[in-house]
């Protein structure tokens, strides 16, 4: 029998009533990276009660000298939590979960694990499961730090099916009656609310069949990556420098072949992509956009790919003749990236045009408004391009990323 690419797992998951939910469950760890004050407010919130924030890193962290410290008292704790009974298990478990988002939208999903035998992220990649944003490798060793040695995985990996009739993950909603609730609980500093229901034996097996059915209907790409890419990396690459490290060894049901994840449907209302701009400073503006005028056919005469120009107030809107990608994020960020190996300039990239509209106004900065994505491009655009440019979309507010709630043995 041919290993299914997302199954049922061991999960586990704190005994409730030595734990509490709210203080448990905190959001991924590359969330408020600038932001010193959520974090703290999250270590007050949680001190004195066992917490998943004990048991990550959160990536503000990563420049600070107490790095090492950090992440060996991590692996410390682990094991503290567990040699203290803090935990229960579930076998061959899958979870449908609820999370109603900070806007009040419902996103379902459904935790299990997911085979990195099938998934690869370089760009190129024609595996099953795939990147949807290019991956920076500078992020991956840092987290292999904290994953090689750990006893527990925690994810904040969230993976898309493309199911826009909504028969697999939405139907499960039907059956929450005849499902145990393993927790449901508010969370912490502005999160929303999440519930978790455990699937039973025959509804897994019904949820099975439907996966099966729609992938079967689909292309090469079964899986895309939505949320927590890096930390599937770091997953893959722990796995692969394992089986380097024993080529005699058997891994076929060795738990460091899988990472446990949500998968969820990338037509869910909850999911709104919401556009990405870049804003270059230091540079020379008006050499720049003669560059990209040239370089991406620019002018007003439309066409599918266009974005908007924004120096000292003024705004200008530009059609694209000579694309090199998909998407106009493509076809902009390959242009940048060719200027900036041989002129001057920083690129940064702004969530919302308020900001950007600010940075603009400083001599030597100009800014570019792209276009929301149509979430429906994605699967196609990936298939098209390999993979999208770093920092394409975002998929809603900070506060709405994952939170922590399950765990799984690694060890």
């Amino acid at each position: 029998m041919i290993q299914p690419i997302f199954s049922s797992a061991e999960i586990v998951l704190p005994r409730w009533e030595e734990v509490c939910q709210e203080t448990w469950s905190v959001i991924a760890c590359d969330q408020f990276t600038s932001d010193p004050e959520y974090w703290k407010q999250a270590e007050k919130i949680t001190e004195n009660s066992p917490s998943a924030l004990d048991l990550i890193l959160p990536e503000i962290y990563l420049e600070q000298p107490d790095l090492k410290d950090r992440i060996r008292k991590i692996h410390d704790t682990m094991l503290d939590y567990w040699d203290r009974s803090l935990f229960h298990v579930y076998e061959n478990a899958m979870i449908y979960t609820e999370r109603i988002q900070s806007n009040g939208i419902l996103r379902a999903g459904i935790i299990g694990k997911i085979d990195l035998e099938a998934y690869d992220y370089h760009k190129g990649s024609t595996s099953p499961v795939r990147a949807t944003e290019a991956t920076v490798l500078e992020r991956i060793p840092p987290r292999m730090q904290v994953r090689e040695h750990a006893l527990l995985e925690l994810p904040h990996i969230m993976i898309l099916i493309n199911d826009e009739e909504k028969t697999v993950i939405e139907s499960c909603a039907d059956q929450k009656a005849e499902m145990q609730m393993l927790y449901n609980t508010d969370l912490m500093l502005g999160g929303g609310h999440l519930t978790g229901y455990l699937m039973n034996p025959a509804q897994q097996e019904e949820f099975q069949k439907r996966l099966n059915t729609l992938l079967e209907s689909a292309g090469d790409l079964k899986f895309a990556m939505g949320d927590g890419n890096h930390s599937l990396a770091t997953a893959k690459a722990c796995y692969e420098k394992l089986k380097q490290k024993h080529p005699e060894q058997d891994f076929s049901n060795h738990p460091a072949r899988y990472a446990l994840i949500e998968l969820v449907n990338l037509h869910s209302p909850a999911l709104e992509f919401e556009a990405i701009h870049r804003i270059i400073t230091e540079t020379n503006p008006e050499e720049l956009m003669q560059y990209l005028t040239e370089t991406l056919g620019l002018s007003q005469s439309e066409t599918e790919q266009c974005f908007t120009v924004i120096q000292k107030k003024q705004k200008q809107k530009y059609y694209i003749h000579k694309p090199s990608a998909s998407l106009t994020v493509g076809s902009l960020q390959n242009a940048l990236d060719d200027y900036l190996k041989n002129h001057a300039g920083k690129i940064d990239y702004i969530h919302g045009t308020e900001m950007l509209s600010q940075l603009a106004e400083k001599s030597g900065n100009i800014g570019f408004i792209l276009p929301d994505m149509n979430k429906n491009l994605l699967f196609s655009g990936v298939e098209k391009d390999g993979v999208l440019p770093r920092k394409t979309f975002s998929t809603g507010h900070a506060e709405d990323k994952r939170y922590y709630m399950e765990c799984r043995r690694i060890r």
